[in-house]
């Protein structure tokens, strides 16, 4: 394992461990597979563990994974604020300290401000009196280093990094994101102010790896250098020092194996020249294909309607990406054979979905287009039969 040095000097590991993606069993978190995949990329070197109060029974899943193994001091916790639902201090304390009883600690290493996405929410933030908050915890040690993630522009990062005195900073960073998001401009500023960078969706929930598009999986298959999607994507990553840690919501002990492999060798200017047209190549076909940038967060969910948003968007990508029966089967398993229909039809046009998208994607408009690709006559009359069936 490779690590790089965090503003007051302690050894990250350049891979981390996302938490929001554990596998789930019966409805909750697979506590004992979470458990031995999180601990064999412990055993591995990994030491920075990323949730969120807002991923459901992270935390708490977490906290007892380090209460059973007695390994809290081997490891670096970063949790998040949800700034959005709260509106003053009392409430961001009341949230603080649950955060600290599911994880069962008394400090926070990496504590983000989560999705502080524009200025204006943090001028808000400070009129509740959030920064003094914010200082107070720093001098007690309850917080050991504050930061923000971030999903957005470049110009607003800029000017949120230098909106206060912060010790790291979270950007969605990967090779289809060079130029979008914060990118690699943004990426660069951070690293200039001297801010170690969190890299999140290196592979943009899955899309540079399962999802892409079967020209691209040939390219893999004629590579000579032999490189996974998932490997050349970290190597990307890695290849440029501005980057301090890259986290991946590993869901097996294969794809642990695979990461820890990679991240052996994560030193700047890891990345070979056929690597880098190797890159290129794959752009260019992801590009010809995808229809909806969408990562599969779920930030936009619950939908008040019951669409399967995310559900909705990776089926209508994989019609292009994969093929059109494979996405339409896909769809009607995901949204008409649930006990409630989740189908794209069911929209609203609310746009209660568009308000927390950090993609900023026109949800709305994007599931009227999806609708009428995937809702086919035999897609309504399968959906017709199976809620006839479920009434009998």
């Amino acid at each position: 394992m490779q690590y790089r040095k965090d503003k007051k000097g302690s050894d990250i590991s350049v891979l981390g461990y996302g938490c929001m993606r554990f596998t789930k069993k019966g409805g909750s978190i697979d506590i004992d597979k979470a458990e031995r995949e999180l601990m064999a990329a412990i055993r591995g070197g990994v030491n920075y563990l990323d949730t969120a109060y807002i991923y459901p029974g992270s935390e708490a899943a977490v906290g007892e994974i380090l209460r059973r193994n007695r390994c809290r001091d081997r490891v670096f916790l970063a949790t998040k604020l949800p700034h959005y639902l709260i509106k003053s201090v009392d409430g961001a304390e009341k949230i603080f300290q649950e955060e600290l009883r599911r994880l069962g600690t008394d400090y926070i290493d990496y504590y983000l401000m989560h999705m502080l996405t524009d200025l204006d929410t943090w001028e808000r933030l400070k009129q509740l009196g959030m920064a003094e908050w914010i200082s107070r915890k720093l001098a007690s040690g309850q917080i050991r280093n504050i930061g923000f993630s971030y999903h957005g522009n470049t110009g607003m990062f800029k000017k949120l990094v230098d909106a206060y005195s912060w010790d790291f900073c979270q950007i969605q960073y990967n090779y289809m994101d060079e130029t979008s998001q914060a990118g690699v401009e943004g990426l660069r500023y951070a690293h200039e102010r001297g801010l170690p960078v969190i890299v999140m969706e290196p592979l943009r929930g899955g899309r540079l790896v399962e999802l892409l598009p079967e020209s691209a999986k040939a390219l893999f298959r004629k590579n000579q250098g032999g490189s996974t999607p998932a490997a050349l994507a970290f190597r990307w990553l890695y290849d440029q020092p501005e980057v301090t840690c890259v986290l991946s919501g590993m869901s097996s002990l294969e794809m642990v194996s695979e990461n820890l492999a990679t991240a052996d060798g994560a030193r700047p200017g890891c990345l070979t020249e056929g690597d880098r047209a190797l890159v290129e190549q794959v752009r260019e076909e992801i590009r010809r294909r995808i229809k909806v940038g969408c990562t599969g967060c779920g930030y936009c969910m619950p939908c008040p309607a019951g669409v399967d948003i995310p559900g909705t968007f990776r089926c209508y990508n994989a019609m292009y990406a994969e093929s059109r029966g494979s996405g339409r089967r896909d769809y009607l398993q995901c949204t008409a054979m649930r006990k409630a229909p989740a189908s794209a039809s069911q929209c609203l046009r609310c746009g209660r979905c568009e308000l927390h998208c950090p993609q900023h994607i026109p949800i709305r408009e994007e599931l009227r287009r999806a609708a009428r690709e995937l809702e086919t006559p035999v897609y309504r009359a399968a959906r017709w039969g199976i809620q006839r069936l479920r009434l009998w």
